[in-house]
């Protein structure tokens, strides 16, 4: 590594930095991280941290595990890369694709189509969607119908999808056929209701609504998080899920899952979809499947889709797209390891576990500190809400949420703060104490805001 005052020097200068304005990050340098270890991090001054942001909702299985870096080396020293195009395939791409399709067949996966990460995978999926109605003759099926609130990636289709102005604005147009209805939250929604399950079935209303209006014959698919992860970690009512999947199967639509996030366990489930007891038609992957130490996702397809994809006899079933890195060796080796593991350890179970103590941690905090509008919490994926009023819902300031998520980190935790949100979602590996040590450190920031 070059010499700390060079990395001081350049920090933020000749890099521009996801999700941030260029000329704050030259103003403020961003902490430097330089070492992971377990769940911890350490920054360039030398100061270790709990990691309660878990990487980017990826690192499951945090910093040490050493049977995916002898998997990524080993492969490194076998085949360091070659490609899935031409016809051609490497063992690791067919193991994992195996390995994904057992995991999911619960879910109703059948196949997988690889990918590089997440934004890649929801595109993916996008395009078959589209793809297979036209392999069914039904090729006015072209829009997209999903959840304000969720988020599905950068890629222009993801994008589009989102239902959040901050990841749409400053590139639209954005593609046209995609419409938004409510998400299902509790404490922010346009009924003005509080219970839940009122919540839930309003939005399913509001879903066959907009079906009625669009023409069930025109629409191929809806998506949606099965918990909503950057929006705010919005936790639907048991009911909405599966009422949105018996309203999609009336109307012959397509539902695609979009588990980035909630996959491998994060949510105390294996998938989000499973969570909910629903089967999906396709489902999205990334993150916690290398545990984030290589770029890698997938799209599963489920059965459904792939017979009528693999009983094609025509080029509409010939699939014009994929990447360079689509199923690279490296990356799906580590997959392969980082699966391995996950099962082991039973991540899942952890998961639920510990979540559940920190449920019960962040409803103290909400309890004890009037600037906590709102918490929202399902497995290791939480969030708290800021306020500067209570009873208005007024939205915590950009300094307050500073002075909170600085007051953190001086007490050993890194946190995420998104608009008057704090979200966590540390590795599933974490301990009791763990989880005690992050709401202490919630508790000092609160305090200090």
């Amino acid at each position: 590594m070059r010499d700390t005052n060079f990395i001081v020097e350049n920090n933020a200068k000749p890099i521009w930095h996801p999700m941030a304005h260029p000329a704050e990050m030259r103003a403020n340098g961003p902490k430097v991280i330089t070492v992971g270890e377990g769940v911890n991090i350490t920054d360039l001054d030398g100061r270790t941290l709990l990691d309660a942001v878990g990487g980017l909702w990826n690192v499951n299985l945090g910093y040490s595990c050493d049977p995916i870096k002898k998997a990524m080396t080993d492969q490194l020293n076998t085949l360091p890369y070659y490609s899935g195009f031409r016809g051609t395939s490497t063992v690791p791409s067919i193991e994992l694709a195996y390995e994904l399709v057992e995991w999911f067949k619960h879910d109703g996966m059948a196949r997988a189509f690889l990918t590089s990460g997440g934004s890649d995978s929801v595109e993916t999926a996008l395009r078959l969607a589209r793809q297979y109605w036209k392999i069914k003759g039904e090729a006015d099926r072209t829009k997209f119908i999903a959840l304000k609130k969720g988020y599905h990636g950068t890629h222009f289709g993801g994008a589009s999808v989102n239902g959040n102005a901050n990841f749409r604005r400053n590139y639209e147009p954005l593609l046209p056929g995609v419409f938004h209805i409510p998400a299902p939250h509790t404490y922010r929604n346009p009924f003005g209701e509080t219970d839940p399950a009122r919540v839930a079935e309003l939005c399913a209303r509001a879903l066959e609504d907009e079906i009625a209006f669009q023409g069930a014959d025109t629409i191929a698919a809806f998506i949606m998080e099965p918990v909503l992860g950057a929006g705010g970690v919005i936790v639907p009512h048991e009911s909405f899920m599966p009422r949105v999947r018996d309203i999609l199967d009336r109307h012959g639509i397509l539902m695609i899952s979009d588990e980035v996030v909630t996959g491998f366990g994060r949510t105390g489930a294996w998938s989000g979809a499973r969570l909910w007891g629903v089967k999906p038609d396709m489902m999205t992957l990334a993150k916690a499947v290398t545990s984030g130490y290589f770029p890698l996702g997938a799209t599963m397809i489920g059965e459904k889709v792939a017979e009528v994809f693999e009983s094609d006899k025509t080029s509409f079933g010939s699939i014009g797209h994929g990447y360079t890195y689509s199923g690279h060796p490296v990356g799906c080796a580590a997959g392969v390891a980082a699966l391995a593991e996950t099962k082991r350890l039973r991540l899942n179970e952890n998961a639920a576990a510990r979540g559940t103590e920190l449920g019960v941690a962040l409803e103290k905090l909400k309890a004890s500190h009037d600037v906590v509008g709102d918490v929202r919490y399902k497995g290791l994926m939480a969030a708290l809400e800021l306020v500067s009023d209570r009873d208005a819902k007024t939205p915590a300031d950009k300094a307050t949420m500073a002075r909170v998520a600085e007051a953190a980190y001086d007490a050993g935790v890194m946190i995420r703060v998104s608009g008057n949100q704090i979200i966590l979602s540390p590795p599933l590996i974490v301990t009791a104490d763990d989880v005690e040590k992050i709401a202490s450190a919630l508790n000092a920031g609160l305090a200090a805001a």
